[in-house]
């Protein structure tokens, strides 16, 4: 979390969520945290192939983060990011938005 405020601390309020996740991505990686970008996870079915999620982000191989650009975090988000967890099975997602009153943030666990 530290490396998010320190990314809107620097950029501040008003970007494109491409701006922060370029400047998140940088910040990671100067600090030399284990992060990957633009992950695709399949979705499957019966060996099916049903579609594709994207995550922004796998930090440290076990957390999803997801970056948006609004003022609020949604229930359509936190939907989003529940299923971007049982995909992966991983336990721990944070969705952060970038609000132009400071950084806002929902951890979403996956009890499964």
């Amino acid at each position: 979390m530290g490396v998010v405020f320190h990314v809107f601390k620097r950029l501040g309020f008003g970007h494109k969520e491409k701006v922060y996740q370029a400047a998140l991505a940088k910040e990671f990686r100067d600090k030399n945290i284990e992060c990957k970008e633009q992950i695709r996870y399949k979705l499957k079915y019966k060996d099916q192939d049903l579609g594709i999620h994207i995550l922004d982000f796998l930090v440290l191989n076990k957390i999803i983060l997801e970056t948006k650009q609004r003022t609020i975090i949604t229930t359509k988000d936190i939907d989003q990011l529940y299923r971007y967890l049982k995909v992966t099975n991983l336990k721990l997602g944070i969705i952060i938005t970038f609000t132009s009153e400071g950084v806002r943030y929902k951890r979403v666990v996956n009890l499964r």
